[in-house]
């Protein structure tokens, strides 16, 4: 049985958690600060409450961070001023650039850096997520998962491999469902929405369901604002343009008043959300 900090669980976070209890693992997390609700799923994945930050890296032979990428950063500065010296395992949605900056930023104090992708809803039995795991290390981190339902991959390849993959991965998905909200709300602008639907329905079927799909993606609007800017900058760190996903995180942007909705909105409310107001 390991210690593993789980920093922040958030609806990803608890779920990867709980898999790593379901396999005899001691996960701990650092509920001060938190809300009611990431208290509430950190209980029911079975997390033990350390209290702070500094107290949950106590112990912990290895860290998880999975958090909106905007934060992936700032969450190693604050394990690195802890000065810890166990395994870091980076899972968030972020570049292969920023990755290392996380590197930097953990090796400096002694750790050891693991770069994680994870690609998938959050693991619950019902679906198959991955978590692809690069870097030295990465074998042991995968080793851990083994048997939950988690499905790990451990890479043969360097740090920001499994970074760039996920980045890869979803340039495609969450990219296409920003792309097609746009093009819907292109077409509803200039009158012609229900002659492109038409249209779809007989050159493009299955395009109609697929452009729908951002209604179910709206309330984690807020978190791809970032992992959209994240995915350009991997484009143009090899000297492809980025403007695509840019394009996608202003679509993001406009739909964040979705936060965590109960209900999906329908499209309508969708396409009044990315149209500016009139007037």
């Amino acid at each position: 049985m390991k210690t593993i900090a789980m920093l922040h669980p958030g609806e990803m976070g608890a779920a990867v958690g709980a898999c790593l209890v379901s396999r005899g693992h001691r996960v701990v997390w650092a509920s001060a600060g938190r809300s009611p609700a990431t208290v509430a799923r950190a209980k029911a994945a079975g997390l033990v409450d350390a209290g702070t930050v500094a107290q949950a890296l106590q112990g912990a032979e290895i860290v998880f961070s999975i958090c909106p990428p905007h934060a992936a950063l700032a969450q190693a500065k604050e394990v690195a001023a802890c000065a810890y010296r166990g395994i870091y395992v980076d899972a968030n949605a972020v570049a292969p650039k920023t990755v290392h900056a996380v590197q930097k930023t953990v090796e400096a104090v002694g750790a050891q850096l693991v770069d994680g992708g994870i690609i998938g809803s959050a693991p619950n039995g019902k679906n198959s997520t991955r978590i692809y795991l690069s870097g030295k290390g990465g074998a042991d981190i995968a080793d851990l998962f083994k048997g939950s339902f988690l499905n790990s991959i451990a890479l043969d390849a360097p740090i920001g491999a499994a970074s760039a993959l996920k980045m890869c991965y979803a340039a495609w998905t969450k990219g296409a469902t920003a792309l097609l909200a746009d093009i819907r709300s292109l077409a509803q602008a200039e009158g012609v929405e229900a002659a492109l639907l038409s249209e779809w329905a007989i050159s493009q079927p299955a395009t109609i369901k697929r452009s729908e799909q951002v209604t179910a993606a709206a309330r984690k609007a807020w978190r791809w604002i970032a992992e959209m800017e994240e995915i350009a900058s991997s484009f143009e760190a090899v000297g492809l343009p980025g403007h695509f996903h840019h394009g996608a995180s202003e679509i993001y942007r406009r739909l964040d008043g979705f936060k965590d909705i109960a209900q999906p909105p329908a499209m309508q409310e969708i396409l009044a959300e990315l149209l500016p107001k009139k007037g």
